[in-house]
């Protein structure tokens, strides 16, 4: 869908370097033609038998890993990443912006002649909006918002803004007929605060979300009115990011604001997850080693990291590997719709029989893999169990064999990613993601938010880093 798409690279960001224990992750910005600013990140430069930033020692490398390091490119993947996050945009389970990037990644696997098929699976109907204006929104920030699926829907509405704060019938000026209003959000009155502003004669709604407590931002949400369910409002509610939020203030406060509001319905929703797979020397009924992510993100976000890089990781494996013997049938799973709750994920497993379930040795989940963010400095092994498993302890292998231990955490138990999934069903399974030192649960701030772009979030290095621990323990549990 044409509105998904308006998502380019971030403007002038200052450059930073880390301290000499941690990866290198300056950015470099050069001015492309058309006065868009885009990011030249850098490559990494380590030879394949070269010590690694942030390792304690150079690696000590077994030949079947030198197969896979000397072959992977982080520069090659950030190609498909460009194409993700910035060509589609926002990839919502079930919309036309998630379709085009399932048919993007099951094409590129196609052309390494993968056995590449889409599987099918409903998801609920999604109702999201677009911001833009005539002199133009600040072009770093994606404005896709969601929309309330209680109020005007399939409408375009363009009228000047007004803030009204809080929204208590005092906190309007005199006359905002017409008027789009800016709206504080408080869950508990939600529905009161819109009835407000239509009783005040508005064009249009926007909440606006409380901010969360640093490092972690609101992201664009899909209001719920349930009192007008019957009835829906006569006009379009939405909610936007908290950085959205804040750039609406600024811009309304440096003068005269009118915006354009568009608002879709997206109903009978078919989301997909593409597999691809290459069977190995032990044929048909041998054993299986899975790589995968999830493709979609959540409303409002390009989702750079959360999940694009785990899913060019899984892109960039799939080359390297196409033609290495392997004993297993090598099989990457790209999932659909996980931020609705892992549905692909839980689907593919519903469909497995449990002689497919016992074929699987380990599955590689790759979620979030490439941030940027400084304090996350640790790459986190996560097991919805707590417990190790076959993929746990084959990364610890990996990481030790490249000089990685001290960025390694141990076993860790947390879920909310597909590798859940699996456990679930007793299948090996564990999430692998680049976080703060002290806990899992310190993700960057442009999690989940429009912010999440190449240009604010993405790292090459720890990226390269990544793909180099999930290939030499793909290849290592494959290979045997």
């Amino acid at each position: 869908m044409a509105s998904l798409d308006d998502t380019v690279t971030s403007p002038h960001e200052s450059s930073r370097s880390t301290g000499s224990g941690s990866l290198n992750r300056r950015r470099m910005l050069t001015v492309a033609l058309g006065g868009a600013a885009t990011v030249a990140l850098p490559a990494p430069t380590w030879a394949a038998d070269g010590q690694r930033p942030g390792t304690h020692r150079p690696p000590a490398l077994t030949p079947q890993d030198r197969v896979v390091v000397a072959q992977l490119s982080a520069r090659r993947a950030l190609h498909h990443l460009k194409v993700l996050s910035e060509d589609i945009g926002p990839r919502i389970g079930g919309t036309d912006s998630e379709r085009r990037a399932a048919h993007y990644i099951a094409g590129q696997l196609d052309k390494l002649r993968y056995d590449t098929t889409l599987q099918p699976f409903p998801v609920a109907d999604k109702f999201l909006a677009q911001l833009s204006s005539p002199s133009r929104l600040p072009r770093d920030l994606n404005w896709q918002a969601g929309a309330s699926g209680q109020a005007a829907l399939d409408t375009r509405v363009t009228a000047p803004v007004v803030d009204v704060g809080a929204g208590t019938p005092g906190d309007y000026p005199a006359d905002v007929t017409g008027r789009i209003v800016l709206v504080d959000y408080v869950a508990a009155q939600r529905e009161q605060l819109a009835a407000t502003a239509v009783a005040a004669g508005a064009a249009a709604v926007v909440f606006l979300p409380a901010d969360l407590v640093e490092p972690r931002r609101a992201s664009a949400f899909s209001p719920t009115l349930p009192g007008s369910a019957a009835a829906p409002l006569p006009i379009p509610v939405v909610g936007v990011a908290q950085a959205q939020k804040h750039r609406l203030r600024a811009l309304l406060a440096a003068g005269p604001l009118t915006l354009t509001i568009t608002t879709t319905a997206h109903r009978g929703l078919t989301s997909h997850n593409v597999l691809a797979e290459r069977r190995g020397r032990a044929g048909s009924d041998g054993p299986v080693v899975m790589v995968s992510a999830h493709y979609d993100s959540v409303i409002g976000a390009p989702g750079a990291n959360d999940d694009g890089s785990g899913t060019v990781l899984c892109l960039e494996l799939a080359r390297v590997l196409k033609a290495v013997p392997m004993n297993a049938t090598l099989r990457f799973a790209l999932w659909g719709s996980e931020e609705q709750g892992l549905i692909g994920s839980r689907y593919y497993v519903a469909q497995l029989p449990q002689p497919e379930r016992d074929r699987i040795l380990a599955v590689y989940q790759n979620d979030m893999v490439a941030t940027s963010w400084d304090p996350a400095t640790r790459y986190w092994l996560l097991s919805f169990t707590g417990e190790s498993n076959r993929a746990t302890d084959e990364v610890a292998g990996a990481a030790r064999r490249l000089g990685y231990e001290p960025q390694i955490s141990p076993v860790t138990q947390r879920g909310a990613s597909d590798h859940q999934s699996f456990q679930e069903v007793g299948i090996a399974s564990a999430n692998f993601s680049w976080r703060g030192e002290e806990s899992p649960a310190l993700l960057e701030p442009p999690y989940h938010s429009p912010e999440d772009t190449i240009a604010k979030n993405i790292s090459l290095e720890r990226l390269q880093v990544s793909m180099e621990l999930i290939g030499c323990a793909t290849y290592a549990t494959a290979r045997r």
